[in-house]
């Protein structure tokens, strides 16, 4: 692993240009319009953290399943893999690389079992349909779209380093960090590096709670351009978020979505 991020995989090939991200989601969006295509992801954001949480994993491990999931869907349409397995496979492999620990197969598939039938209801009227040989064999498809570049580096390390070197402040800490997890619903994670991320976040967070640390931020030796974009980005979301009713909204989605052919019967 390299341990510093400017040599990393994540910052040589995984920060992507937003227009090639466009051309790339070109065929979804013949299909969905951008808001319809976005509001796919907030779901599936939020069906990998119910998941995350359900199977006790850290924080870190939840963060990069769904970069995983976002980086799997910037190369390839969803119609390639349906994004119900992958959201899981995602944590399967992020759970090993984050070293958490290997989620036992029977427990992988229990769980999303019941997470479908008990959180998401509203979006699935059958139960999870795939087993653990789907899991295994779209795990080997996501390792070879992701180019085996598995280390991520989240925007929580040095959020953490900002705050202590702002003076420490609970509240701001808590709002920004629930910033940054609101950030994976977005898709900075595949357009900035994280400690901009962070900042962005951090900036959002201090107006939310009316602090003024302007003399602070014009002290960072930051592209202020690139974090007034991603704070955008988060408000942007927040925007959405308010007048998106996801119970009512997410069937309708879910069918217009483009999907994998159904495999041949044997």
């Amino acid at each position: 692993m390299a341990g510093n991020f400017w040599q990393s995989s994540h910052h040589q090939q995984w920060l992507l240009d937003k227009q090639d991200l466009i051309r790339e989601r070109q065929h979804d969006l013949n299909i969905l319009n951008e808001e319809e295509y976005q509001k796919i992801f907030i779901f599936f954001s939020s069906v990998i953290q119910t998941l995350g949480e359900q199977l006790k994993l850290r924080q870190q491990v939840i963060a990069t399943a769904t970069v995983y999931f976002k980086r799997f869907y910037a190369r390839n349409s969803l119609k390639c893999i349906d994004p119900l397995l992958l959201a899981p496979t995602c944590l399967f492999l992020a759970s090993k690389v984050e070293e958490f620990g290997v989620i036992s197969n029977s427990r992988l598939i229990t769980t999303c079992q019941t997470v479908v039938k008990n959180k998401f209801s509203y979006a699935y009227s059958q139960e999870f349909p795939y087993r653990t040989n789907h899991i295994l064999e779209c795990e080997f498809y996501l390792l070879e779209n992701l180019d085996c570049c598995l280390i991520v580096y989240q925007p929580y390390r040095p959020l953490l380093q900002l705050i202590q070197d702002m003076g420490h402040e609970e509240q701001l800490l808590t709002l920004a960090w629930r910033i940054v997890n609101d950030s994976l619903r977005t898709d900075v994670c595949l357009l900035y590096p994280p400690y901009q991320i962070a900042i962005g976040s951090l900036q959002v967070a201090c107006v939310v709670l009316q602090k003024d640390h302007k003399a602070w931020f014009a002290e960072l030796n930051v592209d202020i351009e690139k974090i007034q974009e991603i704070a955008r980005y988060i408000i942007n979301l927040f925007e959405l978020w308010k007048q998106y009713d996801e119970k009512k909204e997410i069937r309708e989605l879910l069918t217009k979505m483009p999907k994998p052919k159904p495999a041949p019967q044997r």
